[in-house]
């Protein structure tokens, strides 16, 4: 019986913000907005969360639209890395 070879392939959260900070030595912090439907209601809100970002060559700033995605812990806060400019 033959096995098929497994490839180990991360499958990592990407997420789109805005940065809104850059004062950190290599760290940057992404606003992510999502909308959320008020379940009584039925109108649409915009939820924001904060994550810290990992930025190893320092070359994005307030104001740029990033994608990040989910890594190992890196730090206290740090769970997340800076793959691109949108």
């Amino acid at each position: 019986m033959i096995t098929p070879v497994a490839t180990k392939e991360a499958h990592r959260r990407r997420l789109q913000g805005t940065v809104i900070s850059d004062k950190m030595v290599k760290t940057v912090v992404v606003k992510i907005d999502r909308s959320k439907m008020h379940p009584k209601y039925k109108k649409r809100y915009v939820v924001s969360t904060k994550l810290k970002a990992h930025d190893e060559a320092r070359a994005y700033h307030i104001g740029d639209v990033v994608i990040i995605e989910e890594t190992k812990p890196l730090s206290r806060d740090k769970r997340w890395r800076v793959v691109g400019k949108v």
